[in-house]
């Protein structure tokens, strides 16, 4: 694990302010959603609602998923297959299938 991340953190990616605070507000509401959960069991919260709250996680990262997914897309992958490095398609896919899983 360790090296695949020091494989993607290799390259970066300027965002434009925008796309850097959607970005960060949606990570800060999802770890919220997390400390709640962690709350709920620390809590003996019943096994539905903190299932409810586990689906609600989900749907946020998968949501947040979307957004840099589309970016990615619509920027890196894009420029790249305009400077004719044809690699990115591989690497999308790739990480398609990864999310995917």
């Amino acid at each position: 694990m360790c090296e695949e991340l020091n494989c993607c953190c290799q390259k970066t990616k300027e965002r434009t302010g925008e796309e850097y605070k959607d970005l960060i507000h949606r990570l800060n509401r999802i770890e919220g959603q997390v400390r709640g959960i962690r709350g709920m069991i620390e809590k003996d919260a019943y096994c539905t609602d903190i299932l409810t709250q586990v689906a609600a996680v989900t749907a946020a990262l998968n949501s947040f998923n979307k957004v840099l997914l589309a970016n990615h897309i619509k920027t890196c992958v894009t420029r790249d297959i305009l400077d004719g490095k044809e690699e990115t398609v591989d690497e999308l896919v790739h990480i398609l299938q990864k999310i995917m899983r």
